[in-house]
């Protein structure tokens, strides 16, 4: 009896496979696609019914024929790609090629399964398929828009814009929603409004500090500073009396297990990874790691999923566990059961261990320490899902009080105490913003009574502003992105990367912030295909292909409602696109070298300033704003203008590899540039104080965290004078309170002994008892209205407005 064929596509899932499947068995991997569309053409027969023209991918022909050779010799051929779409459009590509020989050949079958465990892919095997024709076409379907998109849009941006560009279906539209975002919080105008606290005391603490939110029954709005002090002018003298106290439980539900929309944007707010990155060692994990004696294991299920659903034995193996490592009151009577999405392809399961019993603990040593990590966020969120809700004692007081001007005004304080933990002892679901939750888990409230009078303390206003929405993160935008349905989570990925590699955005601080060329190409292409780039179109077509999918649609015709609107799109653009290559918009500046005017125009760098004079002069200088933004920009005046220190001659601003930076106007003469946002280093300042290891003078220095007062003798002698800020050390008595660095450059104030003293505080700390509850000192902090001092037992609620210091 001959050999059977099993191709995958990955060399690490066939190392793993071939362990569970016996020596009658050959596993080979395609090393993914195998064929696709030509990049040097469109390979899109549109009048013969959309019918693409695949060839084998470049450098794929030798894996193509070993696999040809292998098949020849084989009883059968088992196709084993992922279980989704992709994987569906790999095996039917290789079904193809391995067709084409004469004679026939040996029989193919299709397999699938959703984690690479022993047991499943035995099952798997016992029960082989057929290509599902559907799949296929879905698949084909997809990869056919998003050629006529990219093909035909991108040669417009090339000849309009800057060669290099592309345009993409759902990319665009991810581009789209980030160019949105920051438009709004250009336009965004903060509002200005006030509340008002009551700090109060009840017989024992901490110390209650309800808010103002009713007088007489209607909601309370406080516009501005005059509205707050006539508010605590009319509540001089009040007493402040509790009128109710609410206690009732409430109830947190565990969180489903992941799927891959969630799990990227989980494992980008707890473990700071990109989507991309996720993804990846979500694979890993999935095909196999090597744990020593036991060898190859797949560690997780499929990690491309939009469904919630677990099998049964995977229930029961983690009901088991939970009952077992933290007992009954943490198993619910029945098993948890999560409703997946609307359109969830429910044949496959969430992410989840392929065996809970493989805890993070014992899969350590052989892990990377990022698979680990995102294994044990998947271990956690898998066991957590399966265990009984979170319990809280959510308290609400309301005080009451009487203005001078008669009227009731009605102040509230919420507070919750976990009662019992639940799932939260393992997994607690990460957030993009805090909640009113966080907020009532801060507060904690003081055994009070109906009817008792409350000793006020008191009446602080406090000013705000209204925020703008703030940019997005890879999570949020993931979340968007499936909200709306646009897109498939095992695309974000690929979506996110290229939009960054275009450089039509880039990060700040872990948020996308769209390039000038970002919002250039967006506007553009939504002023021209605002229809085919519009979120809720997109969102249908996704749901078109699920219709595809699953054999309710003919692709050729869902194809043919696209191109009818797109071909009259395309028409349209090329005809009354804005070529930015050739526009000129005039300005106000003069050239400083012909004294000819300037006008902007767009180069591969983006906007610039050039001599109308040009080639006679071939001055330039950088715009320095968005081009979409030029229209509200005055560029009357040359302000703030910088002086060769060389020549004397003005200094402009040129943009290199390496960002903007001032040039001399007399190049090539003279060749002086410096560097925008360097200061020049200031001289040391030398004191009078000897240093007292050396005897040379102190001298200040400026460092990178600011002045320090260090030996004049470096680097010979290294030392630097501690700042003391006039306190004993609160802990030990012994030492001085001295202000220091972190490597971070982030001040904190620590005990001179240490570490004999191990004392430190990030806030700074001020010689003061509390009155409250006797703590040996306060410490100051800068809110928006000021500086306070507060104590800083979390247990006491005391804090005191700290006057300004009189001018001199």
């Amino acid at each position: 009896m001959g050999k059977s064929l099993v191709i995958v596509e990955s060399p690490a899932k066939a190392k793993t496979i071939s362990k569970y499947l016996g020596k009658q068995y050959v596993v080979k991997a395609s090393l993914g696609h195998i064929k696709d569309l030509p990049k040097n053409e469109l390979a899109v027969d549109i009048e013969n019914g959309f019918e693409p023209t695949y060839q084998i991918i470049e450098g794929k022909q030798k894996v193509v024929q070993e696999l040809r050779k292998a098949a020849k010799d084989a009883d059968a051929v088992y196709l084993a790609a992922d279980p989704d779409r992709e994987g569906e459009a790999i095996c039917a590509h290789l079904a193809e090629e391995l067709r084409t020989r004469k004679n026939g050949g040996p029989p193919i079958y299709r397999v699938m399964f959703n984690e690479i465990t022993a047991n499943a892919v035995r099952k798997a095997f016992e029960k082989p398929g057929a290509l599902n024709r559907h799949l296929v076409e879905a698949q084909q379907a997809r990869r056919v828009l998003d050629r006529l998109v990219g093909y035909q849009i991108s040669p417009l941006l090339w000849d309009k814009v800057r060669r290099g560009l592309s345009a993409g279906r759902v990319q665009t539209v991810a581009l789209r929603l980030i160019v949105e975002r920051e438009r709004e919080i250009q336009q965004f105008q903060k509002k200005e409004y006030w509340t008002l606290d009551a700090h109060l005391a009840a017989k024992k603490p901490p110390l209650i500090v309800a808010r103002l939110i009713k007088r007489n029954g209607e909601n309370v709005e406080i516009p501005d500073q005059a509205a707050a002090d006539n508010l605590v002018r009319q509540l001089e003298g009040a007493e402040y009396v509790v009128q109710s106290v609410t206690t009732r439980e409430k109830k947190r539900n565990p969180v489903p297990p992941f799927i891959t929309s969630t799990l990227q944007q989980e494992a980008a707010r707890k473990l700071r990874f990109s989507v991309k990155r996720t993804m990846m060692l979500a694979q890993r994990l999935y095909e196999g790691v090597e744990l020593g004696a036991e060898g190859a294991v797949g560690l997780i299920t499929y990690m491309r999923t939009d469904s919630t659903r677990v099998s049964d034995e995977a229930v029961a193996e983690v009901r088991q566990l939970i009952a077992e490592r933290f007992g009954q009151p943490y198993l619910p009577p029945e098993p948890n059961v999560y409703k997946s999405k609307k359109d969830a392809q429910d044949a496959h399961e969430a992410i989840r261990p392929t065996s809970v019993l493989r805890t993070p603990e014992s899969v350590a040593k052989y892990l990377s320490e990022d698979e680990l990590k995102l294994y044990r966020l998947i271990w956690m969120r898998f066991v957590a899902s399966q265990m009984t809700p979170a319990l809280f004692d959510q308290t609400t007081l309301d005080i009451v009080a009487r203005g001078q001007d008669g009227a009731e005004y009605l102040f509230r304080e919420t507070g919750s105490v976990q009662k019992f933990d639940g799932y939260l002892a393992v997994y607690e679901e990460g957030k993009d913003q805090k909640d009113e939750e966080d907020e009532e888990l801060k507060h904690k409230l003081p055994p009070v009574r109906e009817g008792e009078t409350l000793r006020f303390r008191s009446l602080e206003p406090q000013q705000h502003f209204t925020e703008p929405p703030p940019r997005y993160t890879e999570a949020t935008l993931v979340k968007e992105l499936e909200a709306d349905g646009v897109g498939r989570p095992s695309t974000y990925a690929s979506i996110l990367s290229t939009i960054q590699e275009r450089d039509y955005v880039r990060k700040q601080n872990g948020r996308f912030v769209p390039t000038e060329l970002g919002m250039v190409v967006a506007d553009l292409l939504i002023q021209h295909f605002d229809d085919i780039f519009d979120v809720r179109y997109t969102a249908r077509l996704e749901e078109e292909l699920d219709d595809i999918e699953e054999g309710k649609r003919d692709w050729r015709q869902a194809m043919a409602e696209f191109y009818e609107k797109f071909s009259a799109d395309l028409e349209r653009a090329a005809r009354n696109m804005t070529d930015l290559k050739r526009m000129e918009k005039p300005t106000e500046l003069t050239c400083e070298k012909c004294g000819r005017p300037m006008v902007i125009k767009w180069g591969r760098h983006g906007s610039f300033l050039a001599c109308t004079g040009y080639p006679e002069c071939t001055n330039t200088r950088e715009v320095g704003v968005a081009l979409p933004d030029l229209d509200k920009v005055d560029l009357s005046e040359q302000e703030n203008e910088e002086y060769c220190p060389n020549c004397g001659r003005p200094m402009v601003l040129k943009k290199g590899r390496f960002g903007q930076f001032y040039a001399c106007s007399g190049y090539p003469d003279c060749k002086t540039t410096k560097r925008i946002g360097v200061a020049e280093k200031k001289p040391d300042i030398p004191l009078e104080e000897p240093c007292p290891q050396c005897g040379s003078n102190l001298v200040i220095k400026h460092g990178r965290y600011g002045e320090f007062t260090a030996c004049s003798n470096y680097p010979k002698c290294k030392y630097v004078k501690q700042k003391t800020i006039g306190m004993k050390c609160p802990v030990c008595g012994a030492g001085e309170l001295v202000e220091r660095r972190s490597k971070r450059g982030k001040t904190f104030y620590g005990c001179s002994r240490y570490p004999e003293c191990g004392f430190v505080s990030w806030v700074k700390p001020v010689s003061e008892a509390c009155p409250e509850c006797g703590s040996p000192y306060l410490v100051e902090r800068w809110l928006k209205g000021g500086p306070e001092l507060r104590c800083p037992n979390s247990e006491c609620r005391f804090a005191r407005k700290l006057e300004p210091a009189p001018a001199a």
